[in-house]
């Protein structure tokens, strides 16, 4: 059945969307623009647009529609799982396999692992992405979280919201990063050269990304990174804007590398949250996969022989 809530709109010049974004954590501003277009928010009783802004004082009805049936098919995949019980699973995600159905992508991705192994996911984010909270992308490798209930889904998406969770990525990139550490920080939305790839652009998203100098190896250096926010390809679309793209990175790296690895070396490593129920602080670490930790070597032992 489909469900509703109401909520007062107290200040006045507040657009419709930001103030839903504000008290439905659990679901992304674009869910909530979409909804707001086909109706499903009223405002004193009437459709209002996203970009609507309030008079201060209206009565906001949201009518959320019942979840749909999952038609996604359950595959049998190969789930590398650090920990699980009855509210998470949190896995090592290989390098390669897309986290959720989209267009042209139905089967072999990690929602359709996850429906073969999980009884039960959250249905929050609808029937393509149950049980997803956040993303890594394709060919970005580590630790992720998922939920299993609605109630631990809200609150995970709240921790991350927020960055009571924290995410700690390795990434090996060309050239010498001069710096000990520095903070990158750069608007990012769509190329206007190419709108499959996210740049630093004039309006776009605020991003942050904070990183440190882990190992040098001349024309090459080991950097962690740690995200203030978590916009699409930040890490990548950063670290080029300072002249260091990631070793493979197929949309914004360079087209020749001597090192042998389908995607960017790029590795989720490790998450810090508190357990959506048992509030138990949490850690996980996802070891660096078989191709960054052979490029990791041969530089060493090239360094080593001088």
């Amino acid at each position: 059945m489909a469900e509703q809530e109401v909520y007062q709109m107290e200040t006045a010049g507040e657009r419709l969307d930001k103030f839903l974004a504000a008290r439905l954590t659990e679901l992304s501003r674009s869910h909530l623009q979409k909804l707001i277009e086909a109706g499903a928010v009223l405002v004193d009783g009437k459709p209002r647009k996203a970009n609507y802004k309030s008079r201060g004082g209206e009565e906001v009805t949201l009518t959320l529609p019942a979840p749909e049936a999952t038609e996604i098919a359950a595959e049998p995949l190969p789930l590398a799982i650090l920990y699980e019980d009855v509210d998470i699973i949190v896995i090592n995600k290989a390098r390669g396999m897309v986290v959720h159905p989209a267009a042209g992508v139905t089967h072999g991705t990690l929602v359709n692992a996850l429906l073969a192994h999980c009884k039960d996911l959250s249905g929050i984010n609808g029937a393509i992405r149950p049980g997803i909270v956040h993303r890594l992308d394709k060919d970005t490798s580590g630790v992720m979280v998922a939920a299993k209930n609605d109630r631990a889904h809200i609150d995970l998406a709240e921790q991350i919201r927020t960055k009571a969770a924290r995410r700690v990525y390795w990434a090996i990139v060309h050239g010498n990063i001069r710096e000990e550490s520095g903070t990158i920080k750069g608007a990012i939305g769509r190329s206007a050269k190419d709108r499959k790839c996210m740049a630093i652009v004039p309006g776009g998203k605020p991003a942050v990304t904070h990183f440190r100098v882990l190992e040098r190896f001349g024309d090459y250096t080991l950097v962690e990174c740690r995200l203030e926010t978590g916009r699409t390809h930040q890490i990548r679309v950063h670290l080029t804007s300072i002249g260091h793209p990631l070793v493979g990175d197929p949309k914004y790296g360079r087209r020749s590398s001597p090192f042998a690895i389908a995607g960017q070396a790029l590795h989720s490593l490790t998450l810090d949250l508190t357990h959506p129920v048992t509030r138990q602080p949490m850690h996980f670490m996802a070891p660096l996969p078989e191709d960054m930790a052979r490029i990791l070597a041969a530089l060493r032992a090239r360094r080593s022989r001088g």
